[in-house]
């Protein structure tokens, strides 16, 4: 039985889940320690480098991984919403990364300082179990979105991108998210994401306008997205079973 407690305006960390999926006396031990934070859109929660300080579980607000190079292009290597954490490295035995993570859906998220999870995830108890099996789903997804990104059609991408959106926002009809940010996460041309758009458009599964994505058709984006969506989807609720169960 699991006992998180509520928070301001209706959040709870058991919108999260992986902390949902904590047994009563793992979730009391950290508790305390969790900190209810805004994330607005486009902010930066670490950048390649960088002392990580905090690992975030999302709730209503998604982060996209990013891999940044030299000339500053950069390219979504995977998405964290509410099923996940963003801060693998911190239990993964470094407290830096090659990579960036930048909000792409605006929301609220628990953040838990590094010391704490360290502490904690060395315990080897169910918190251990459920990191590591996340962050194997997480590996899947990397992977999948690089076969992607290399083989498929950016309007092929943008469906994939949209669903997992969506899968990680039930409630939400419309996107706000402007063509430049979905550009920078397929790494694409910001021209490539209009025309794709426009065709999604044409055909009735979406309604776009500056800044904001109106998701018109589901079952449209699904027969028009290539398998990838599919694979990433499987493995996500294979691996992530037993957080669901409980």
């Amino acid at each position: 039985m699991n006992a998180p407690t509520p928070q301001a305006d209706g959040h709870l960390p058991s919108q999260n889940h992986l902390l949902a999926a904590l047994p009563t006396p793992e979730f009391e031990a950290i508790a305390a320690q969790l900190e209810l934070v805004p994330l607005a859109l486009g902010q930066m929660l670490y950048e390649p480098g960088s002392q990580m300080r905090h690992a975030f579980f999302p709730i209503t607000s998604i982060v996209s991984l990013h891999y940044v190079t030299e000339s500053g292009a950069s390219a979504e290597t995977a998405g964290v919403g509410n099923e996940g954490v963003v801060g693998i490295s911190l239990f993964m035995g470094g407290d830096t990364t090659s990579s960036s993570a930048v909000v792409q859906t605006a929301g609220h998220a628990y953040r838990l300082d590094r010391h704490t999870l360290k502490q904690e995830f060395n315990k080897a108890g169910t918190l251990q179990r459920l990191l590591l099996r996340y962050t194997q789903a997480l590996m899947t997804q990397t992977a999948q979105t690089a076969v992607c990104n290399r083989h498929h059609s950016v309007e092929q991408q943008l469906c994939r991108w949209l669903l997992l959106t969506l899968d990680r926002v039930p409630a939400a009809h419309e996107l706000v998210m402007t063509q430049e940010l979905v550009a920078s996460m397929l790494g694409v041309r910001r021209e490539s994401v209009t025309d794709a758009a426009g065709r999604l458009q044409a055909a009735g599964y979406i309604r776009y306008r500056r800044g904001h994505i109106g998701v018109l058709s589901r079952a449209g984006l699904e027969a028009s997205a290539c398998e990838c969506y599919g694979v990433v989807k499987k493995e996500l609720d294979r691996l992530l079973s037993d957080v669901h169960r409980r």
